[in-house]
């Protein structure tokens, strides 16, 4: 499942062209006194709707600030995409894999999963402070000929699987929070540890270090490897998992006559 060239240069084309402009969360209801509000530039305009108190800061909790990142840069990709000939993109749900599935004459016609994971910076900056998800693995990773809820096709049909990466400092001080964000598009098998990014949770985790996800420097010296290690992890399978299992399995195999 080698990334497409293709994919890997037009998402690293692309994202070098995003702007990280998500100030605060707009609030209706201000105290500005003078309407129209009128501005000469987004910058004026910022500051005016800031002082008109119509600014709530951004939540800082790393999930849901998290979430806002992510569904921003997907508006982004989608939106590039149409301008792109030859590139198709379809957002994918909430809970579901892939953030985001690409296709098109671009890229040969054959489908590509990517997906959005952001981290922060730790206080020294050298690394994540908490370890990237990679995959689900007691789902739709460890049974990829099954098409799982909240997926748009089984695992094993994506030619391709990608990882858009944003990596940020937070600064509780601005309400838009972020800052020196940094965009990383890597294959998740390049990247990866051999630890779980959560001691409840059924994840497969990153290497932290940030030179080493830049550089693609992860665990596994092969894609091969990678796959073999984590397909034979003991994943612990739930009884919400078990349940949602016996019936893809029931409906894949054969009816009797």
């Amino acid at each position: 499942m080698a990334a497409n060239s293709e994919v890997l240069t037009w998402l690293r084309k692309t994202v070098a062209k995003y702007e990280h402009d998500l100030v605060a969360v707009f609030r209706k209801q201000g105290t500005s006194a003078e309407w129209p509000l009128t501005a000469a530039s987004p910058d004026e305009l910022e500051q005016k709707l800031a002082e008109g108190g119509h600014f709530v800061p951004l939540p800082k909790e790393p999930a849901a600030l998290a979430n806002v990142l992510e569904v921003s840069l997907v508006d982004f990709l989608l939106d590039e995409a149409d301008k792109t000939p030859g590139v198709d993109a379809l957002r994918g749900t909430e809970r579901g894999y892939p953030d985001l599935e690409m296709t098109g004459s671009a890229f040969g016609d054959g489908y590509h999963a990517v997906e959005l994971k952001m981290a922060r910076r730790n206080k020294t900056g050298s690394a994540t402070q908490s370890r990237i998800t990679l995959y689900t693995g007691n789902t739709y990773f460890r049974y990829p000929t099954l098409q799982w809820p909240g997926t748009f096709r089984p695992f094993e049909d994506y030619d391709s699987h990608v990882d858009l990466i944003g990596i940020y400092t937070l600064d509780e001080t601005l309400p838009g929070r972020i800052t020196d964000l940094e965009l990383l598009v890597k294959e998740p098998w390049r990247i990866a540890s051999r630890q779980r990014s959560s001691t409840t949770r059924e994840y497969i985790g990153a290497v932290q270090r940030l030179e080493d996800l830049r550089e693609g420097n992860g665990e596994f010296e092969t894609e091969e490897a990678f796959y073999k290690f984590w397909r034979a992890y003991p994943f612990s399978i739930g009884k919400a998992v078990a349940k949602q299992l016996d019936k893809l399995l029931a409906a894949q195999a054969p009816r009797k006559r």
